[in-house]
């Protein structure tokens, strides 16, 4: 365990229905390759977010702060072997997010405040992690559920998602769980879609996507689940 994974690229958002992105996907079945794990319904993706005490990285997307982060582990699917443990850090549309493999029993001891694995494990981004959580006292606050459906092609490590049924629990912060209660959150039939690709968004893609004609929205599914018990409305 403890391979380190680091992407950084530009990332994009958009909002649209159901109905839109039903036809939208269909589109990009034919001019993108569809993600393996697709099928029918997209495949789920569930993340255990932390954050400060007084919760400095919500607020800081809240009034849209220089730079951004997010400190989540996300698995797919309850039954998971193992966890991905990732620092994402954003100034403007530019992210870079680096990723840290670690096992399943690593990950259910971070769950439970335990941060004694990123120094067992020992790397520099794992050493990295420990300081930032134990210097700024992060914990777990919210685990975080959706549908993804995803669409690739290689040229420029282009990548589109399509979001949907978010999904959330500021209760049961039992990632592995296979039978966590979840409650809806954000409006309801809405569907994000998500641009990511380094340099430049191949040309056939933006046609695809029908980018001239959508407005980008830089709400984060962190923050619509935390506006549940934090008020504030998205």
């Amino acid at each position: 365990m403890g391979q380190l994974l680091e992407v950084q690229r530009t990332e994009q958002k958009y909002r649209m229905d159901v109905a839109e992105a039903e036809r939208l996907g269909a589109v990009l079945g034919q001019v993108l390759h569809p993600d393996e794990h697709n099928g029918p319904y997209g495949y789920p993706v569930r993340s255990l977010y932390f954050d400060t005490l007084d919760d400095t990285d919500y607020y800081n997307k809240l009034v849209g702060h220089e730079i951004q982060r997010q400190l989540r582990l996300r698995i797919y699917g309850p039954d998971a072997a193992t966890a991905k443990l990732e620092l994402k850090e954003e100034q403007d549309a530019l992210q870079r997010k680096r990723s840290l493999i670690l096992s399943r029993a690593a990950a259910q001891r971070l769950c439970a405040g335990d941060l004694f694995p990123l120094l067992e494990e020992g790397s520099s981004f794992a050493l990295e992690l420990y300081s930032r959580m134990q210097r700024y006292v992060y914990r777990p606050k919210c685990v975080v559920e959706y549908d993804r459906k995803a669409f690739f092609v290689a040229e420029y490590n282009t990548r589109i998602t399509l979001d949907s049924g978010l999904r959330a629990s500021e209760c049961n912060l039992n990632l592995f769980s296979p039978r966590l209660l979840l409650y809806p959150v954000g409006k309801i039939r809405t569907v994000t879609m998500e641009v990511k690709f380094d340099r430049f968004l191949p040309s056939h893609v933006k046609v695809a996507v029908s980018l001239r004609e959508r407005v980008q929205t830089s709400v984060t599914k962190y923050c619509t689940a935390r506006s549940v018990t934090l008020r504030k409305q998205f």
